[in-house]
C-alpha cells in the first residue's frame, strides 16, 4: 500500500457503514492478484477458469467450500463433545488447569515416599535415644488406678497451658466436674490430669502422706462410665477421699456407645461435691460429644501453643545433658538456641511437613534435634525422623478403626452387632477426602467424604444398606479431628468466581501420608477407593475430578500395577472424554516421579501407535502435559502420528495438546516443527501445522498453563497464548506470525483463521477501558503485517468490526490498532501527516 494509501485506512477514515466490496479504496475483497492463491500453505497461485458459470468452477468453488469446513471442524474444542445425562457442558480445561496447578503443591514428587521405611515409624534408635511412634501409646493399656506421684512431676515440669486454661480450671473448681472436649493427640488429656493435680493440691491443703502416696489422682475404668462411678462414690462402702481427682475418659465414638445424659452428669457432680472431689471427663469431639460439651459442664480443650511445647521439650533434654556435662561444654542457652536455629531451617520445617505439633510430636522432635547436636545423630537421621511425623499420624488415624466391627456377632444377633458403620467410618473417609480435595471448597470435600462413608460402609458390611445420618454433621469437629483449616477463597463456577470457604490439611505432608498409609497398609480399603475415585472422575467441577485425578497419580506410583488395572486403562477407554482426561491427568502425575517416567512413556508411545481412537486420544492429551516423552521431539512425533491417522480424525485434540506444549521452556522447538508441518508434502501434515497455527491465536494461558514455578505467563492467565508469549519470549514474535500468516492466506483455513485475528484484536483493552493485551499485539501485530496486502487485510477486518451490528469496534480503539500495526517508518510517516492535516 502506498504512503498516502496507508494514510487512509481506518487510523482515518472510518466509515459509519461497510465499504462497497471493490469501490475505490475500499478494503472489502481481495484484489484480483491476490485472489487466485491455491488451496495449500505454500502460496501457488492457479486462476479459474474465466466463465464463472461454468460446471468446472462451480466444482472448484464447491471444493474449496468443503474444504475449508473441514478445517474449520479440526479447529474445534476436542472437549466440546461432552454433554453428560444431567445437562453439564463440556470440560473447562482453563478452570481444570488451575485446579491441576493448585493440587499439585499438596504432592512434592521429590519427597520419595516410596523407598520410606516404614519400620522407621514403630520404633528405631538413633544415637542414645529410642523412638517410639506407634499408633497407639505404650500406657494405653494402663485404665484405672492410681497416678504415679513421678508422672504428675514431671507434668508440673513440662506442662504447657493451652489458651483458656484459667477459665478451664475455674470451671472445675466452681462444677467439680468438667467434660473435656478434643482431638486425640492434642494434649488433652495432660491437660486433665494437670487440672485435677492443682486442685487437689489446693484441697488438700498439703496433705503430704496422701500425696506421697500417689492416690490424689486417679484413672477411672471407662467400662462402667458415669454411672459407675457416680455410685462408687455415693455408696455406703464408697471409694472416694477428700480431695480426690479422677480422670475418665470416655470411647464415644466406638460402635455402640451411649453418651451419659444431663441426669448423670448431675448425679456424678452431686457425688464429688459430697465428697470434695473432682473429675474431668475427657471426650472425642464430634456428634456423639455434642450433647456433652454443650451442657453446663462441657468445655473444649485448645490445642498448645506449638513453639512453646518444642522449647519446653528441648529445655528439659538439653538442662538433663547439662547436668551431666564436663566443664567446658556449652550450656543449656548456648544449645537451646543452636536447636531452635535448627529448627528453624527450611529443610527441616519441609522435612516436618506439619503447621502445628501435638505434644507427643514435640517430644520427638525435641529428641531428634537434641540427639544431633549432643549425641552424634546425622543430619540425614533427622530429617528422617521428621518425616516421621506425619507418616506417624496418618497410621494412628487409620491403624484398627473398624476393630470392633470386625468382632463376630453373636448368635441371633444378626446385623444389630454391626450399628454404626456411616458413624464410624465419616472421620477416616473425611480425611480420605482431604488428602484427595484438598484446596477444594468445604463443601465439594465433605461431600465426596459422605460418598466415600458410603462406599466403605458397603465394602466392610455388603448384605446391610447403611445409615446415613442426616442432621449428625459436625465440621469443627471434622476440622479437629482432621487437623484441617478453613479459608476465605474463590470458588469457579460456570467460569465465574465466587467467594467461598476452602478447606486444607495444617501440614502439607499430611496428603501424601494418608494416601500411602491407606494404599500400602490398608488393602481391603483399595477397592472402596477406586469406586470412589471413578465417581469423582465423573464430577462435571473442575476443583473435584481434577484433584481426584492428580491424587489416583500419587496412588498408581505406589502400586502402578494395580492403578494401570483398575484406573487408568478403564478410564483411557472410557466413552467420555473428562474420564479419558483423567486418565490423561493420573498418568502425567506417576511420570512425575522419576521411577516411573519410563514405564509411562512406553506406554503413551504405545497407544500413539497401536491404540484404539479413545487411547490415542488419551495419549495425546497425557503427552501435551509434557512428561510422557523422553524428548519434546518425541512429544511432537507421537502427537503427529495421532493427528495425521485416518484422515485427521483426531488433528483436533493432537493440535490443542501441541499448543500446550508452548507454554513450557521448549516452545521454540515446537514452533519450528509447525513450520515443518506446513511445508510438508502430504495434505494432512499441511493441515496439521495449520490447524495448530489457528488453534494457538484462540487459546487462553490459563487453559495451557502448567505448573512451572516462577512462570512469567503466570499473571497472565486471561490472556491469549500468543500475545502473552509475545510479551514474554520476544523470540517467539517472528515464528509465530509467520505461522499465523501462512494461515491467514491459505485459502481452506483463511476464514477461522480471520475469526481468530479478530478475537485476538478485541482483547487489546477490556470492556471496561482499562488495557489488556495491547503489549502483545504492538508486539505481533507490526510483524504479522509487513507486507500491503497484509496491511489491507487489516485495514478490511478493522472495517468490519467496527461495522459489527451486535458488537462494533469503537472508532478509537480502532485506530489505536492500526498505529500498532504499523511499522516504525510508515508509523513517523503517517504522525506527520497527521499533524499535516490538523
Amino acid at each position: 500500500m502506498a504512503d498516502d494509501q496507508q494514510a487512509g485506512g481506518v487510523a482515518e477514515r472510518a466509515p459509519e457503514k461497510p465499504a462497497e466490496a471493490g469501490g475505490p479504496g475500499a478494503p472489502g475483497a481481495p484484489r484480483a492478484d491476490e485472489k487466485a492463491r491455491a488451496d495449500g500453505p505454500h502460496g501457488d497461485e492457479g486462476k479459474a477458469d474465466g466463465n464463472a458459470g461454468s460446471a468446472e468452477s462451480e466444482a472448484a468453488e464447491s471444493e474449496r467450500e468443503r474444504a475449508a469446513g473441514r478445517f474449520k471442524e479440526h479447529t474445534r474444542d476436542p472437549l466440546a463433545e461432552e454433554q453428560s445425562d444431567d445437562g453439564a457442558g463440556p470440560t473447562d480445561l482453563a478452570a481444570a488447569s488451575r485446579a491441576r496447578r493448585s493440587t499439585r503443591m499438596l504432592f512434592d514428587t521429590g519427597r520419595d515416599l516410596n523407598s520410606f521405611d516404614r519400620s522407621y515409624i514403630q520404633s528405631a534408635h538413633i544415637g542414645d535415644i529410642h523412638l517410639r511412634m506407634g499408633a497407639h501409646p505404650s500406657g494405653a493399656g494402663l485404665r484405672s488406678g492410681p497416678v504415679p506421684e513421678e508422672e504428675l512431676g514431671r507434668l508440673r515440669r513440662v506442662h504447657v497451658e493451652p489458651q483458656g486454661y484459667l477459665l478451664l480450671r475455674t470451671a472445675l473448681t466452681a462444677r467439680r466436674l468438667l467434660v473435656l472436649g478434643a482431638a486425640p493427640g492434642t494434649g488433652r488429656t495432660s491437660t486433665a490430669l494437670s487440672l485435677l493435680d492443682e486442685v487437689t493440691t489446693l484441697a488438700v491443703d498439703g496433705d503430704d502422706a496422701r500425696r506421697e502416696a500417689g492416690s490424689r489422682v486417679r484413672r477411672v475404668d471407662p467400662d462402667g462410665g458415669v454411672r459407675r462411678l457416680a455410685d462408687s462414690l455415693g455408696g455406703e462402702a464408697g471409694e472416694q477421699q477428700p480431695g480426690t481427682g479422677y480422670l475418665l475418659e470416655l470411647p464415644l465414638t466406638e460402635p455402640g456407645a451411649v453418651p451419659p445424659d444431663a441426669m448423670d452428669l448431675d448425679g456424678l457432680a452431686a457425688a464429688l461435691d459430697a465428697g470434695k472431689s473432682f473429675a474431668v471427663i475427657v471426650v472425642t469431639v464430634g456428634s456423639a460429644a455434642n450433647p456433652l460439651l454443650a451442657g453446663r459442664y462441657g468445655m473444649l480443650c485448645p490445642p498448645a501453643p506449638t513453639e512453646e511445647l518444642l522449647t519446653t521439650r528441648l529445655r528439659e533434654r538439653l538442662e538433663n545433658h547439662a547436668a551431666a556435662a564436663s566443664e567446658g561444654d556449652p550450656g543449656p542457652a548456648d544449645l537451646q538456641a543452636r536447636a531452635e536455629e535448627l529448627a528453624g531451617r527450611q529443610e527441616v520445617r519441609d522435612a516436618i511437613g506439619l503447621t502445628d505439633l501435638r505434644p507427643a510430636e514435640a517430644e520427638l522432635l525435641a529428641s531428634l534435634l537434641a540427639g544431633h547436636l549432643l549425641e552424634g545423630v546425622s543430619y540425614e537421621e533427622l530429617l528422617a525422623g521428621c518425616r516421621s511425623l506425619a507418616a506417624g499420624q496418618a497410621q494412628e488415624w487409620f491403624a484398627g478403626v473398624d476393630r470392633a466391627l470386625a468382632a463376630v456377632p453373636a448368635e441371633g444377633e444378626g446385623s444389630a452387632a454391626r450399628p454404626g458403620t456411616a458413624a464410624l467410618f465419616h472421620p477416616v473417609a473425611f480425611r480420605i477426602a482431604l488428602a484427595v480435595l484438598g484446596g477444594a471448597s468445604h463443601s465439594a470435600v465433605a461431600a465426596a467424604a459422605h460418598l466415600l462413608t458410603w462406599e466403605l460402609s458397603v465394602q466392610s458390611d455388603p448384605d446391610t444398606t447403611p445409615a446415613r445420618p442426616l442432621f449428625c454433621d459436625d465440621p469443627e469437629s471434622d476440622l479437629a479431628l482432621s487437623r484441617a483449616e478453613l479459608t476465605d477463597g474463590q470458588v469457579e463456577v460456570a467460569g465465574a468466581e465466587v467467594p467461598g470457604r476452602m478447606i486444607w490439611y495444617r501440614g502439607s505432608a499430611l496428603p501424601a501420608a494418608v494416601l500411602t498409609e491407606i494404599w500400602e497398609r490398608h488393602f481391603p480399603v483399595r477397592a472402596p477407593v477406586v469406586r470412589w475415585l471413578r465417581l469423582l472422575a465423573d464430577d462435571p467441577r473442575p476443583q473435584v475430578w481434577m484433584r481426584a485425578a492428580v491424587a489416583a497419580g500419587e496412588l498408581s506410583v505406589r502400586d502402578f500395577d494395580h492403578g494401570y488395572a483398575e484406573l487408568i486403562r478403564p478410564l483411557a477407554e472410557a466413552a467420555t472424554p473428562r474420564r479419558r482426561v483423567f486418565a490423561a491427568t493420573t498418568m502425567d502425575q506417576a511420570a512425575g516421579h522419576a521411577s516411573h517416567r519410563k514405564a509411562v512413556g512406553k506406554l503413551v508411545d504405545d497407544w500413539s501407535r497401536y491404540g484404539t481412537k479413545a487411547l490415542r486420544w488419551t495419549a495425546a492429551m497425557a503427552l501435551g502435559y509434557g512428561n510422557a516423552a523422553a524428548t519434546t521431539d518425541g512429544t511432537l512425533d507421537a502427537l503427529a502420528r495421532i493427528g495425521v491417522r485416518d484422515d485427521g480424525e483426531q488433528l483436533a485434540v493432537a493440535s490443542f495438546n501441541v499448543v500446550r506444549l508452548l507454554a513450557l521452556p521448549d516452545s521454540a522447538k515446537v514452533l519450528r516443527r509447525m513450520a515443518d508441518w506446513t511445508h510438508h508434502k502430504r495434505e494432512a501434515y499441511q493441515d496439521l501445522g495449520l490447524v495448530t497455527a489457528v488453534r494457538l491465536a484462540v487459546t487462553d494461558v490459563d487453559e495451557v498453563l502448567d505448573d512451572e514455578p516462577g512462570s512469567p505467563l503466570g499473571d497472565r492467565g486471561d490472556w491469549p497464548l500468543p500475545l502473552a508469549l509475545a510479551v514474554t519470549r520476544p523470540e517467539l514474535v517472528r515464528p509465530m506470525a509467520d505461522l499465523m500468516w501462512t494461515a491467514l492466506n491459505t485459502p481452506r483455513s483463511k476464514e477461522v483463521a480471520l475469526d481468530a485475528l479478530e478475537s485476538l484484536l478485541r482483547s487489546a483493552v477490556r470492556k471496561d477501558g482499562t488495557e489488556w493485551t495491547r503489549p502483545g499485539l504492538a508486539a505481533l501485530l507490526p510483524a504479522l503485517t509487513a507486507e500491503e496486502h497484509d496491511r489491507r487485510r487489516l485495514d478490511w477486518l478493522l472495517r468490519r468490526m467496527m461495522n459489527d451490528p451486535e458488537n462494533p469496534l469503537p472508532d478509537a480503539q480502532a485506530r489505536s490498532l492500526w498505529w500498532l500495526a504499523v511499522a516504525s517508518r510508515d508509523r513517523t510517516h503517517e504522525r506527520d501527516q497527521e499533524e499535516r492535516h490538523g
